[in-house]
């Protein structure tokens, strides 16, 4: 083998095993047999820069940045079609989130992505009470990009948001903060626990 191949080799090993050690179910990625089911099965297959097979692909050819800084993963909407369909059953909503959320973690991921700023503002606003406030969460899109595009955003969209009312889609609740479990602090607790847990378990795998 010569000097350049055996560096090769050993660059795809180093990113596979990366992934592996740190990316959920990302064990999984060296069982693709690249038949293409999962993009076909996609919704939104014609709008993704690299399929998930391909994704898999790159990782065994140890593409690092190219999968890491890539806005494939989020484009996944979680419907599962693809983990339905995969002949291997390969888990990959789980594998395409979990390289997601290595590629924030290292801080690398595509920067102005509106799958991840939506995410986010998701993910904080169901933190804050339990659950989704979707009066807060519609006024966040609006107003993402200034107080004019969201005024403008919001009187394009008055009388949707007064059906909604009309035929109780908007519960008058969400006016006043909105409605939550019964003990936030306690989910709060969980989640951060959860996170402690899999921040060991990363450790210890990067051992």
């Amino acid at each position: 083998m010569s000097t350049n191949t055996a560096m090769v080799e050993k660059y795809r090993n180093n990113f596979l095993k990366e992934v592996e050690a740190n990316v959920e179910e990302g064990e999984w990625v060296k069982m693709c047999m690249q038949c293409g089911v999962c993009a076909g099965s996609c919704p939104l297959g014609n709008a993704w820069e690299h399929p998930p097979q391909e994704i898999f692909m790159m990782i065994r050819a140890g593409k690092r940045e190219d999968v890491l800084t890539s806005d494939s993963m989020w484009m996944c909407t979680s419907c599962y079609n693809c983990i339905v369909r995969c002949p291997r059953e390969l888990p990959i909503t789980h594998i395409m989130h979990g390289l997601a959320h290595y590629a924030k973690r290292l801080g690398i991921q595509p920067k102005g992505n509106p799958t991840q700023w939506f995410s986010e503002v998701f993910w904080n606003n169901m933190m804050k009470k339990g659950r989704v406030n979707e009066l807060k969460l519609g006024l966040s899109m609006y107003f993402k990009d200034g107080f004019v595009s969201g005024i403008k955003e919001s009187l394009k969209n008055a009388k949707l948001g007064m059906n909604m009312q009309k035929t109780k889609r908007m519960a008058p609740m969400e006016f006043f903060g909105g409605h939550g479990v019964k003990n936030p602090g306690d989910l709060q607790k969980i989640i951060k626990k959860a996170q402690e847990l899999e921040a060991a378990r990363i450790e210890e795998h990067g051992k």
